[in-house]
């Protein structure tokens, strides 16, 4: 069967749920918003574990949110999941005038900011930092809204100048723990982390997956702990420091 005849059986499953499950029945575009969150991380974790048979499930997953979403739209005569697929053809020949268009360009960078040009004028925005969803996890939104800067010209000449950044917003931070200031230290925190995504951004580093990975280890190396003080029937809640360190330094012998 062809790839568009199981978009089609997709969409016909879709329409029947829509009229005889209790479930899909009462969804709405509200209800609906936490599945598309989490259908898009766990697609995001199947490409960093390189699990291929997952991610052909998760994007399956992550397509059925868009097509409930199109439904329920239709539903209300508001558009159709035609209108969703037509609109994307539009853009992304619109957006690529050096691919579809006689527009000349030499390297990535120029094809990004055609892009934003085009999507700015486009859409007749007043800054070019709006359009940016306030829904994006902070280092993420962080990282979105420093490129869009940088775009203007509106950047670190070079590394050094983020490396000074960072000990000011650093010397800073300590100023306020002395000083014990709640509101300060909050703000000086930001501060800190956002010069540390610009430190990133700056060696082409994806600040969100960074973090991920350093999370990810934590959690291996964590469990290392505890799956080796289990070995001895030892808990964690009685077990020095010092040993937690010592299985720590351990773990980085046979964990990545």
């Amino acid at each position: 069967m062809s790839g568009e005849s199981e978009f089609v059986k997709l969409v016909t499953i879709m329409k029947r749920l829509r009229q005889e499950c209790p479930w899909d029945r009462k969804q709405t575009p509200q209800s609906l918003r936490q599945y598309i969150l989490e259908e898009a991380y766990e697609t995001v974790e199947a490409i960093d574990n390189e699990h291929w048979d997952e991610l052909r499930k998760e994007l399956g997953d992550l397509l059925l949110q868009v097509v409930f979403q199109a439904e329920i739209a239709e539903e209300q005569n508001i558009f159709s999941i035609e209108d969703v697929i037509h609109s994307i053809n539009e853009k992304l020949v619109r957006r690529h005038p050096h691919v579809f268009g006689n527009v000349k360009v030499t390297n990535e960078q120029e094809v990004k900011d055609n892009w934003e040009q085009i999507k700015l004028n486009e859409e007749q925005r007043s800054s070019l930092l709006e359009g940016i969803p306030r829904n994006l996890s902070g280092l993420l939104r962080a990282q979105r809204i420093q490129e869009k800067a940088a775009q203007v010209g509106f950047d670190w000449a070079d590394v050094k100048g983020v490396f000074a950044k960072i000990r000011e917003e650093s010397a800073e931070l300590e100023e306020a723990i002395q000083e014990k200031s709640p509101e300060e230290i909050e703000t000086e925190v930001g501060d800190l982390l956002f010069s540390l995504i610009n430190l990133a951004r700056f060696q082409k580093v994806n600040a969100e997956d960074a973090l991920r990975k350093t999370i990810n280890k934590f959690i291996s190396r964590f469990q290392y702990i505890e799956h080796k003080l289990a070995e001895k029937n030892k808990s964690i809640y009685h077990t020095s420091l010092e040993e937690m360190d010592r299985l720590w330094e351990e773990s980085k012998k046979f964990l990545t």
